[in-house]
């Protein structure tokens, strides 16, 4: 970008921060000035997938223009009094173009101006590099600047649940490994969790990643060293047995049966501390539990994967960094961070890795196996990337979900609730109910479709929370690279069954909330009204409107399905891709559908069966 389209980059951006945290001052926490919010949105823009990067920055700059023909000057030189109905026209667009753009900017500014009040907004400079578990001796195990060629028997591509797990236990079984992560390796304690600096630093493209589709869904991946597990929430559910039966039989998987997962579901509990809160949930999980309750739902307390001091209030997540890379490294596995693996060729009898270093810049590893295990996304990208087609990015899947945030007359939110643990399965596996992350910056995001409510953030906060509908799709979607891109381009399709059952979705999640005692409510989609009664509920559509709902998932799966029916899975039973005898996927690629829980209870112990299946028969 030259120097003249980046001032005017900058000066549009600005212009529009100002208008979007207009009437959002009700703390002086929230005060102008508002560079900081300016500044985050010119890094986020930076950060965002390259294909949307340079179409981004023309509709800001067209944006800007056209402001000439509706004020007789530049959007941004106009006064704020005449940017206000511009601003407004746009949102109210039945036209995706205007109205989204409009959404993009309004979106990261209210998440970067409610950060305040978390006293989470970053701070300047970089986050200092993980010493595993406090141990110098582990962390030599950790190559910062590689040689321009590496050798190892297997090479594990991926450091979330299925990396982490994989390399492990090849590592404990006396092998030789070397683990890369395209992302930097940083402390669990190195920002707050769900915290703009979290997103700047432990997502992918700074959470600005998006599948395409008459409805758009937003999802995110943890780009850091152990993945996924650094930034979700922590909640486990083993595969219910019915789904592990269809796989079995529509997929033709072997070893899957209820009785053969058991013990591998038994180990990664174990390994991750799984357990039930110690002491009594949190005000907002027991809302909707209150709410599921009074109308004889079927509701439960999801456990997680936490370390409970039982001398204190003290918890730990144990994410991978926590427990399967400190036991990698102690085995004698290699660790190489900030490495992205371009692609993958076979020379004689092993694989060749090309990749590139974010110091050093071109690093070739050669290896006998390869272990693929960068998600459902960026796996199924690397192989096609590799030439390597076959049933590849054809079927992913996601559970899409809608949210609404519930006022109630009491306190039931506070800066460390995280996510609460209660949900609602009393329509599983079509549909499930929970909680989300609540922080004044979630809350404000929530309402962005409920402006007054919004701009009450600051006020209301204590007394409200963020909820969801969550589905299993029947739609599906694909992985797909654009030549002379780094990042895939993801599309999904839902269903007309999918946007009814996402419509259901916030209509029971409203009973239930009405019922526990909420005031006010308020969906998230565009053009939804405010609910306050059982009688509102004729107001929710039957059926989501296409392209005006805030949708998103953080469950993503099922791009390279396993089982021996090889017209559609792209590995066999145990993740062996199919046509080659060293190479595999571990990771959430393999699921065969939705699971219709959280995922990485499954993806961890279909993770671990695999390896010891591969130990054994190697």
């Amino acid at each position: 970008m030259s120097n003249a389209a980046s001032r005017w980059f900058h000066d549009t951006v600005s212009a529009l921060v100002y208008s979007f945290a207009e009437g959002h001052a009700t703390s002086p926490l929230l005060e102008p000035p508002h560079n900081d919010l300016t500044q985050f949105i010119l890094a986020q823009h930076r950060r965002m997938p390259d294909y949307l990067r340079t179409p981004m920055l023309a509709a800001t700059l067209t944006f800007d223009l056209l402001g000439i023909l509706q004020g007789g000057t530049r959007f941004h030189r106009q006064p704020p009094a005449r940017r206000k109905p511009r601003i407004e026209k746009w949102k109210d667009s039945n036209r995706a173009f205007p109205r989204d753009l409009m959404r993009y900017f309004e979106s990261l500014a209210l998440v970067a101006l409610y950060s305040r009040l978390s006293a989470d907004a970053p701070e300047s400079g970089s986050l200092a590099p993980s010493s595993p578990a406090g141990n110098d001796a582990l962390h030599t195990r950790v190559i910062e600047t590689p040689n321009p060629e590496l050798h190892a028997h297997n090479v594990v591509i991926g450091s979330g649940p299925g990396g982490a797990i994989s390399a492990c236990l090849l590592a404990e079984s006396g092998r030789q490994v070397l683990l890369i992560e395209e992302g930097p390796f940083l402390p669990t304690s190195s920002c707050p969790a769900f915290s703009q600096t979290e997103l700047q630093h432990k997502y992918r493209n700074g959470g600005q990643t998006v599948a395409l589709g008459a409805n758009k869904i937003a999802y995110v991946e943890g780009r850091c060293v152990g993945g996924g597990s650094e930034i979700n929430s922590g909640l486990y559910h083993r595969t219910p047995p019915e789904v592990l039966e269809n796989w079995r039989k529509e997929f033709r998987v072997e070893g899957l049966e209820e009785k053969e997962m058991a013990p591998h579901f038994a180990a990664c509990e174990r390994d991750l501390s799984v357990s039930l809160l110690p002491g009594p949930p949190p005000a907002a999980s027991r809302k909707l539990r209150e709410g599921a309750i009074k109308l004889g739902w079927k509701s439960l307390e999801v456990p997680r994967w936490f370390r409970y001091d039982a001398s204190s209030p003290a918890r730990a997540k144990q994410t991978m960094t926590e427990t399967y890379i400190p036991r990698f490294l102690a085995a004698g596995g290699r660790l190489l961070p900030a490495t992205r693996a371009r692609r993958l060729r076979q020379t004689g009898a092993q694989w060749c890795v090309e990749t590139h270093h974010e110091k050093v810049g071109r690093v070739r590893i050669i290896a006998d196996h390869a272990f693929l295990c960068a998600g459902a996304v960026q796996t199924p990208a690397l192989l096609r990337r590799s030439g390597v087609t076959r049933n590849i990015g054809n079927s992913l899947r996601f559970h899409p979900t809608v949210k609404m945030v519930a006022r109630f007359d009491e306190e039931v939110n506070a800066l460390d609730m995280g996510v609460p643990v209660h949900q609602v399965k009393e329509f599983a596996p079509r549909l499930s109910l929970g909680c989300s992350i609540s922080s004044p910056a979630y809350l404000a995001l929530g309402l962005i479709d409920h402006p007054a409510a919004a701009r009450a953030t600051s006020q209301m906060w204590r007394n409200a929370a963020v909820y969801y509908a969550m589905i299993t799709s029947e739609g599906h979607g694909s992985v797909r690279n654009l030549p002379g891109f780094r990042d895939p381009v993801v599309r999904y399709n839902l269903t007309i069954g999918d946007r009814r059952n996402l419509a259901d979705g916030l209509h029971k999640l409203a009973e239930d909330l009405l019922a526990a005692g909420a005031t006010a409510l308020y969906p998230g989609f565009k053009g939804s009204p405010a609910l306050r009664s059982k009688q509102d509920l004729g107001k929710l559509p039957d059926t989501l409107p296409g392209g005006m709902a805030s949708l998103m998932t953080i469950h993503l799966f099922s791009s390279c399905p396993m089982g021996e029916d090889q017209t559609k899975c792209a590995t066999d039973s145990f993740g062996r891709v199919h046509g080659f005898k060293n190479l595999f996927v571990n990771d959430a690629s393999l699921l065969c559908t939705a699971p219709g829980v959280n995922p990485q209870g499954s993806i961890m112990a279909l993770a671990r069966r695999n390896v010891v299946h591969f130990l054994q028969a190697s």
